[in-house]
């Protein structure tokens, strides 16, 4: 695995990951939404990941810039990258498929919106963050730079640690004791082992 080989895998990632999403978003923007709790500062920490996961890294794959933060690149380097982003798509497409009508891209509750209680989310409440965080670490070992390559650990953590406390908090006020019910039983991004 070559460095060149292992910026076309994260490529490949970045376009499978907008055709995955794609048909949802034009399915959710044709459902009614009851409750919306998005912010400036919601829109802004999805800006971020944004950021993290495409535009910086987009920048370095096509120019090289920062070439300052470059760090040696390994064939094992690559194939975990490859292995990785391959878990965060599969689980990134499943996680769509299993929460259908009720995804959004942002903190809203969608008409008729159920909780998602099986599949992934019998075992973790929020695998789709799950599938960002394996995306992020994807692109670290992918992108063999400093900056596009930690770019997209921050993106996420800003988007998570911002958001998924009041995506539960929204959660809750719409679902009550059934949701207290599944948290107690379920991990946020990683499965409980008890």
């Amino acid at each position: 695995m070559t460095p060149t080989v292992a910026a076309i895998i994260w490529a490949v990632g970045l376009v499978a990951w907008v055709v995955i999403r794609a048909p949802h978003q034009r399915r959710a923007r044709k459902i009614r939404t009851v409750s919306d709790a998005r912010t400036t500062a919601d829109r802004a920490a999805l800006g971020a990941a944004t950021v993290g996961l495409s535009i910086i890294p987009l920048i370095y794959v096509a120019t090289s810039f920062p070439a300052f933060a470059d760090y040696g690149f390994k064939p094992w380097m690559g194939w975990v990258g490859l292995l990785v982003e391959a878990g965060f798509l599969s689980l990134f497409y499943a996680s769509h498929k299993q929460l259908g009508k009720n995804w959004s891209v942002s903190l809203e509750i969608r008409d008729k919106h159920k909780l998602v209680t099986d599949g992934l989310y019998r075992y973790v409440r929020h695998p789709m963050y799950s599938s960002f965080w394996l995306w992020a670490i994807a692109q670290f070992f992918l992108l063999p730079n400093w900056v596009a390559g930690l770019a997209g650990l921050i993106g996420v953590a800003i988007l998570y640690f911002f958001r998924v406390g009041k995506e539960e908090a929204m959660m809750r006020q719409t679902f009550g004791q059934a949701y207290d019910d599944y948290a107690a039983r379920t991990g946020r991004v990683v499965p409980r082992p008890w």
